[in-house]
C-alpha cells in the first residue's frame, strides 16, 4: 500500500512538472493527463480514496484544456466513486459536474443516469427532498430519450418519496398516472398490480374515507384484474376498518396479508401512520364521549 502512495505521489509530481514545463499544442496536456491517470490508479490500489478523488478532477481539467468534455465527463464520475468511499457531499460534487458536461454534449442518456445515481445518493443520506428534485430530473431525461422502463422507476422513487414527506396527493397522482400509462404496455402491464397498490397505501394515509372509495373504484375500472387480487382486498378491508374506526380489525387484516406476503418496509412505514391517525381518531372519540 505505502508503495503504491509513493508511486501515485511520484506520477503526481511528474504530471506537476509537465503542466509547468513547455508544451506543443496541448501537449503537455495530454502527457499530464496521462500521468495523472496512473497516479489515480496508484492512490485507488493504495486506497487513499481522497487523493484518488483529486487527482481525477485534476484529470478532469486536463481533458477539459483539450476540449474532450467526454473524457472529463468520465473522469469526474472516476472521481465520484472514490468519493462515494468517504464524502457523499465530494461524490455529488464530482457527479454534478460530470451531468452538466454530459447535458453539454448532448449525452442526455448518460445525464439521465447519473441524475439517477444522485439521487440513490441523497436517499442513502435520508435527504428526500434532494433525492426527489433528482429523481425528476432522471426521469424527465430518459422520458426525452425514451427509455420508458427507466423513466417509470425513477417516477416511482419520486412517489414513494413523496409519501415520506407525507405529500400524499402527489404520490398518489404519480402513482395512479404510471399505471394508466404501464396498462398500454405489454411489458410493463404486469406490473400495475403493484402500482396501484401503492397508490391505495398513499389514499389510506390521506384519511378521507370518500377518496379511498372512489380511488378502489377507479382501480377496478383501470384494471379489471385487480379486485381479484390480495392487493385489492387489503385495501378493501383497511378501508372497511377505518370507516367502522376499528383499529383491532385494521391491524388484523395488515397481519393476515404480512404473513403470506410480507410488506417492505415503505409500506409498512405508511400502513403504520395509517393505523396511529386511526387510533388517534378512535381515542380523540372517546375522550368526548
Amino acid at each position: 500500500m505505502a508503495d503504491q502512495t509513493a508511486m501515485g505521489n511520484d506520477f503526481e509530481t511528474k504530471a506537476e512538472k509537465k503542466l509547468n514545463g513547455w508544451g506543443l499544442f496541448g501537449s503537455k496536456y495530454e502527457d499530464a493527463a496521462d500521468l495523472y491517470d496512473k497516479a489515480a490508479n496508484c492512490f485507488k490500489l493504495g486506497k487513499k480514496w481522497d487523493r484518488a478523488g483529486a487527482i481525477y478532477i485534476k484529470l478532469a481539467n486536463c481533458h477539459l484544456k483539450l476540449a474532450s468534455k467526454h473524457e472529463a465527463a468520465s473522469a469526474y464520475v472516476d472521481a465520484a466513486n472514490c468519493y462515494k468511499k468517504i464524502s457523499v457531499q465530494d461524490a455529488a460534487q464530482s457527479l454534478n459536474q460530470a451531468v452538466n458536461l454530459f447535458l453539454e454534449i448532448g449525452r442526455l442518456n448518460m445525464a439521465a443516469r447519473y441524475c439517477k445515481e444522485l439521487g440513490e445518493l441523497y436517499e442513502q443520506e435520508q435527504d428526500f427532498e434532494k433525492a426527489m428534485d433528482y429523481f425528476e430530473r432522471a426521469a424527465d431525461l430518459f422520458e426525452s430519450e425514451e427509455v420508458t422502463t427507466s423513466a417509470n422507476q425513477c417516477k416511482q422513487k419520486i412517489a414513494q418519496f413523496a409519501a415520506q414527506l407525507e405529500q400524499y396527493p402527489k404520490a398518489t397522482e404519480i402513482f395512479e398516472a404510471i399505471a394508466r400509462k404501464s396498462m398500454n404496455n405489454n411489458l410493463l402491464k404486469y406490473s400495475v398490480k403493484g402500482i396501484l397498490f401503492n397508490a391505495g397505501i398513499c389514499q389510506l394515509c390521506r384519511g378521507d374515507l370518500v377518496a379511498i372509495t372512489n380511488s378502489l373504484e377507479r382501480y377496478q375500472e383501470l384494471d379489471p384484474t385487480f379486485s381479484g387480487t390480495r392487493e385489492y382486498k387489503l385495501l378493501a378491508d383497511l378501508a372497511a376498518s377505518v370507516e367502522e374506526e376499528d383499529v383491532g380489525k385494521f391491524t388484523d387484516v395488515i397481519k393476515e396479508y404480512d404473513s403470506m406476503t410480507r410488506l417492505d418496509p415503505w409500506k409498512t412505514t405508511l400502513l403504520l401512520r395509517a393505523k396511529n391517525a386511526l387510533k388517534a381518531k378512535e381515542e380523540e372519540e372517546d375522550d368526548l364521549t
